[in-house]
């Protein structure tokens, strides 16, 4: 049976189906919207012969921020340009603050590289299984970081430019967005001790010895 509709003008070509509704008598309503004018006719139709779909699909919208620094990391051509453009807020979570607490006291003389490495360390500790399973347990855990002191950290300049990088170089690490090249280590000593670990060297940044 052809759709009897009223047409305002020769532009009202396009019709847009809003809702097709099965009724009790097994008739097919559909509610069709045409610019300028609009017709609800209800069309006797097979049920047999309508295909009905339970669930929308509907496209994943990736999240703003999460895009944004994929299309970063593509375009950088340094740690520096990446660390220096990271979107980094005056108040961060308190996760986010042990992580770059700990790049800050053990690392902030250090190259953006050696930043990273430390920060990376927390980062896998944390999802090792060996350690504890958060940044902040990670940090605190007893006779592990010498800056840690009657289980607190020390005051941090929260003004200065070095804690500014040091968020920025966390949010690098806990996001994984740039390879380190002690990406797999658990420990780290400064390059003037010698602990004999059994650990596996991967690396030394600057003044640092990292292991796995």
């Amino acid at each position: 049976m052809s759709l009897k509709l009223q047409r305002a003008s020769a532009l009202a070509l396009v019709a847009t189906v809003l809702s097709i509704l099965a009724n009790s008598d097994g008739a097919v309503a559909q509610v069709l919207q045409v610019t300028g004018a609009q017709e609800v006719e209800e069309v006797a139709t097979d049920p047999a012969d309508v295909t009905f779909i339970s669930e929308p699909v509907v496209q994943p919208i990736e999240d703003e921020t999460e895009q944004w620094l994929k299309e970063r990391v593509s375009e950088s051509l340094s740690l520096a340009e990446l660390v220096s453009d990271m979107p980094v807020e005056e108040n961060i979570s308190e996760e986010l603050r042990c992580l770059a607490g700990a790049i800050y006291f053990e690392a902030r003389g250090e190259p953006l590289t050696g930043q990273l490495a430390v920060g990376n360390v927390v980062v896998n500790r944390a999802e090792s299984g060996r350690f504890p399973s958060t940044y902040c347990g990670v940090v605190y855990q007893p006779s592990q970081f010498s800056f840690v002191r009657n289980g607190r950290m020390p005051a941090i300049n929260t003004s200065s430019a070095a804690w500014r990088k040091a968020k920025a170089v966390a949010l690098v690490a806990h996001e994984g967005l740039w390879d380190s090249p002690a990406k797999d280590a658990l420990f780290f000593h400064a390059d003037y001790v010698n602990p004999r670990w059994r650990h596996t060297r991967v690396a030394q940044i600057s003044s640092h010895v990292f292991y796995r």
